[in-house]
This record gives structure tokens, sequence and C-alpha cells, in this order.
């Protein structure tokens, strides 16, 4: 099974009512199966602020976070989502450090 897969599997345990998970590693310099970005919308996010909501996204990942080099989380309630309907676009990649 993918990385993408697993992942996708790994976020149904939100029950989300959206979910977008995308590879963006093409995007970057290091290698495959390394960049993802996840869209998640789900009502376990409600009253959650936005560290709460991603501590909660990782802790479905598990193991599977250590395989990976970034992932950029986008987290919503169905109501936020209603109003926004999309997810920020991924920077481009800088080539490496922001600090080199």
């Amino acid at each position: 099974m993918s990385k993408l897969a697993q992942l996708q599997t790994a976020f149904a345990a939100l029950q989300p009512e959206h979910l977008e998970v995308l590879d963006e590693s093409h995007m970057h310099s290091r290698g495959t199966e390394t960049h993802y970005k996840a869209v998640i919308v789900s009502p376990q996010f409600a009253g959650l602020n936005a560290v709460k909501r991603h501590q909660r996204a990782y802790a479905c990942l598990g193991e599977l976070m250590s395989q990976i080099h970034a992932l950029a989380l986008h987290t919503y309630t169905p109501e936020e989502w209603a109003q926004s309907g999309a997810a920020p676009a991924s920077p481009t990649c800088r080539g490496g450090s922001a600090l080199g």
C-alpha cells in the first residue's frame, strides 16, 4: 500500500466529511513519497484550536509519521469548510533549508 493510501486510511479515524491527501513530493527535492498535504474536514475538530486539531490528526498516524519528511495539515470543521471551501495553496519549494 502506498504512503498516500496509508495516510488516507489513517485519517479515516477522524470520520471526515471531506478528505484530500495530496502527494506534493514532486514540488520538493527530497525524493518521492516525502511531502504531503492533507485537508481534513471533521466534526471532531469542533471546539479545538489549531494545535489540538493537529495533535488529533498526528495521533491517527502513529509510526507512519516517521516515514515522511513533511506534512501540511489543513483542518476544518464542516461549518468552517462551508465558508472557505478551499485550503490555501502550498508554497513553492525553496530547494532546501530556508536558513541556508
